[in-house]
């Protein structure tokens, strides 16, 4: 391997030891450098099953500290991997050649909230749950909200460039951040973007930093966009027959000229599994039929209760079996817990859930609960679908046992192949929020062009030359 590209460093006792001393003169705190086994090993995964110790950890507490590491860490060609709350379900911040993890998790401060600009000023590790608390006691809104908003961090939002499903109405992480101080691979902090709401002076940077998943620099500080907090919400749940029926009914209500803040689609068997690990429950939590639909709205009092009542009146004329209003604050925070347990009463039917976020075209939507219907006779494997049925980002998850898996790995592949082959026929995208990593590197190049890729090795190349910043991923 050419001296230009990143190397895994030296397991020898020596070379650890002198690379952890050199490193606890960086970041002098205690809790800086971490080198126990234990917690490597913790450090070196995240949500997906994928592994790889790193060599040692750091948890630098200021931007000078993550600066110093880096420029450290080029000139000896270590590779470094940063690290956020580490909940991504792809693998992306697993450190695949050693060297260096950079856990963020003592950059968690909250900054500035402004009320006047409009915006918050946050270190990368402040968890997004809490600060869409904080900035809500003040009358003010964080769109953005990943199903894992109670865990992940904004730096591992801005990375993947994380959605939810609120996106709907109010688009993914990128609108929202503002500007950026980043540390490139040789240790440069670098400010892009700044404090306005409009701003085109030179290239869109922060563009470039945003989802790219640790690969072009470390997110050290980010100013982020806030909106007036809405006074009202209502919340729709309904039942239906079929994920056709559901999914016709999420296009007559664009049909209808509404734009919900979310629309949100479960099929039966993850209907199903919330009920077996929801058995506790009454009936009314878990709506009948075999597709469960919800709907959000937001906005002034008045408009949106009135919305809200069409829009039930709408669903039970495309065929709904049974449609609750919600708007009280108990009851639809009671509806969005049946849909936030969705992933964790999936996982409790004992099976493996290779959840792929994949998206297609908005109109491809009742085409693509027809084709999970249909490979799922194919192959035997279940196939669970819920997710984002608003903007097409719909959680396709192939469910497997562990004897499958150890017998027949060959058609699973063959099925994951068929529901990404089918995907990118459509003009859909491999991943819609969780990002590349190292799950989805398998169909990067069906899913790019060779002029595209080109690109994407400019941009590495030109700022991070030793190729040293999360290397061994897509590019």
């Amino acid at each position: 391997m050419s001296a230009s590209r990143s190397i895994r460093f030296s397991k020898s006792k020596n070379s650890r030891s002198n690379l952890e001393r050199d490193l606890r003169k960086l970041i002098p705190t205690k809790a800086g450098v971490i080198a126990d086994p234990a917690r490597l090993a913790e450090l070196g995964t995240d949500k997906w099953f994928a592994a790889s110790l790193p060599e040692i950890a750091v948890a630098p507490g200021s931007a000078k500290e993550v600066s110093a590491v880096l420029a450290y860490a080029h000139k000896h060609n270590i590779p470094v991997t940063a690290r956020g709350a580490g909940v991504g379900y792809v693998g992306g911040c697993v450190p695949l050649r050693g060297g260096i993890l950079m856990s963020l998790h003592r950059m968690n401060r909250i900054r500035e909230i402004s009320g006047e600009d409009f915006v918050a000023v946050v270190e990368p590790h402040v968890i997004t749950g809490v600060l869409q608390s904080e900035v809500e006691k003040r009358g003010l809104f964080y769109p953005p909200d990943p199903q894992s908003y109670k865990d992940c961090s904004i730096g591992g939002n801005i990375a993947t460039n994380a959605g939810g499903p609120r996106c709907l109405k109010y688009g993914v992480t990128r609108p929202y951040v503002l500007g950026l101080q980043v540390a490139l691979a040789d240790g440069t902090l670098v400010r892009v973007g700044g404090r306005t709401h409009k701003n085109k002076t030179g290239f869109d940077l922060v563009g470039i930093f945003v989802g790219s998943e640790g690969m072009l620099g470390v997110i050290t500080e980010a100013t982020l966009k806030l909106l007036p907090l809405p006074p009202a919400h209502v919340t729709l749940s309904a039942g239906f027959d079929s994920m056709h029926d559901a999914a016709a009914a999420v296009q007559a209500i664009f049909k209808a000229g509404y734009l919900p803040c979310a629309v949100e689609v479960a099929d039966s068997f993850t209907l199903q599994s919330a009920r077996n690990a929801h058995k506790e429950v009454k009936g009314s939590f878990i709506p009948p039929g075999k597709a469960h639909l919800l709907v959000e709205l937001d906005g002034q009092k008045a408009s949106v209760l009135s919305e809200g009542k069409a829009l039930k009146a709408l669903l039970a004329k495309n065929k709904a079996l049974e449609v609750e209003l919600a708007t009280s604050p108990e009851r639809r925070v009671r509806i969005w817990a049946l849909r936030r347990a969705f992933s964790a009463s999936l996982k409790a039917t004992g099976l493996t859930k290779l959840n792929e976020d994949i998206a297609v075209p908005r109109g491809r939507l009742v085409d693509l609960i027809a084709f999970a219907e249909k490979l799922q006779k194919k192959t035997g494997f279940p196939i669970a679908c819920f997710g984002h049925a608003g903007d097409g980002n719909i959680h396709v998850n192939i469910m497997v046992s562990k004897e499958q898996q150890s017998k027949r790995p060959k058609e699973i592949e063959a099925t994951l192949d068929a529901l990404f082959r089918q995907v990118i026929a459509w003009g859909g995208a491999i991943t819609g929020e969780h990002g590349i990593g190292i799950a989805k590197k398998r169909w990067w190049n069906e899913a790019t062009t060779p002029e595209l890729r080109k690109l994407h090795s400019l941009i590495k190349k030109a700022v991070d030359p030793k190729d040293i910043l999360n290397p061994g991923k897509f590019v």
